[in-house]
């Protein structure tokens, strides 16, 4: 399985089109954020080829509120299949993930299972993705599955509920804690969202041994501070501008793994990189945070 090192896309504009690097593979997911209009009638996320739609993901605000999925293949629309109510009411912000299986896309809806869609076409056949609508959204992400890693067959939908944070978090309880499964990986998106209050926020990237990177927001000294902790001492502090989190707001913070280390994204905005200190990423496997943060997803 090919693994694409591919950025997020933050606060894409919509209309929104793109490639998916690679095209669909068994294993992947696909996370999307954002929030929806307070006068919403209907939005939409599409896996297409050409003008074939193999998965048409389409909230619809009338008559209460729920989800058509479809498909349209050689210009037709196949037979709905809705799904009510809406997972994401108006105004509100939202994250839908797509698993890709080989028989299916499993569906969750703000961390939590939601729906199933057979696929229609073949998934190698879907290329791109498409969003439109009343809608507002701050990240589109992809995620792979580690091809130096094999997952045994038996195991493999186990390994890909975490990936993509479909096992059930019912409460984000600060602190909070989860394994990283596999370990972390270039191309690896970790997404927070919450709002932080005045005693800031903690963030641990976690190996048995250490902490390969640390992020911390403080407001007392309007300043963000990255280390790494090995062989029981703490390294030299980065120290950025605290901008742009606020006291009180919707906060996302977006980890991305990348061949030299971690590129850091406040609400869509790259804040701070942070060079690999400690360079055995499968190792590091375990997501902590503390603080004074009310957490709303997390996507380990």
């Amino acid at each position: 399985m090919a693994l694409h090192e591919q950025l997020p896309f933050f606060n894409p504009t919509v209309p929104f089109c793109s490639p998916i690097p690679g095209g669909l593979l068994e294993g992947m997911s696909i996370t999307v954020c954002g929030r929806v209009f307070p006068d919403a009638n209907r939005f939409h996320v599409d896996l297409q080829n050409a003008a074939d739609v193999a998965l048409h993901f389409n909230p619809r605000y009338n008559s209460g509120g729920y989800i058509v999925h479809n498909s349209r293949l050689n210009g037709v629309w196949g037979n709905e299949e809705n799904k009510a109510p809406t997972p994401f009411p108006r105004g509100h912000l939202f994250t839908l993930q797509i698993l890709i299986t080989l028989s299916s896309y499993k569906i969750s809806a703000n961390g939590k299972p939601f729906s199933e869609f057979k696929h229609r076409m073949p998934l190698t056949h879907v290329d791109k993705i498409c969003m439109a609508g009343m809608v507002r959204p701050s990240l589109i992400a992809f995620q792979y599955l580690e091809p130096d890693h094999p997952v045994p067959p038996a195991s493999l939908v186990s390994h890909l509920k975490c990936a993509v944070g479909l096992e059930v978090f019912r409460y984000f309880k600060v602190p909070y804690k989860s394994i990283i499964d596999g370990g972390l990986r270039s191309g690896k998106v970790i997404i927070i969202e919450g709002v932080i209050n005045p005693d800031g926020m903690e963030i641990f990237l976690r190996h048995k041994t250490g902490i390969a990177f640390y992020y911390s927001p403080r407001f007392d000294e309007n300043v963000v501070v990255c280390n790494s902790y090995e062989d029981g001492t703490w390294g030299d502090e980065e120290i950025y501008e605290l901008m742009p989190i606020e006291i009180g707001q919707p906060l996302q913070v977006t980890i991305f793994c990348s061949h030299q280390g971690y590129e850091v994204f406040v609400n869509g905005e790259q804040t701070h990189t942070y060079s690999h200190r400690y360079t055995n990423l499968e190792e590091i496997d375990v997501l902590d945070i503390r603080g004074d943060v009310q957490l709303s997803f997390v996507q380990p």
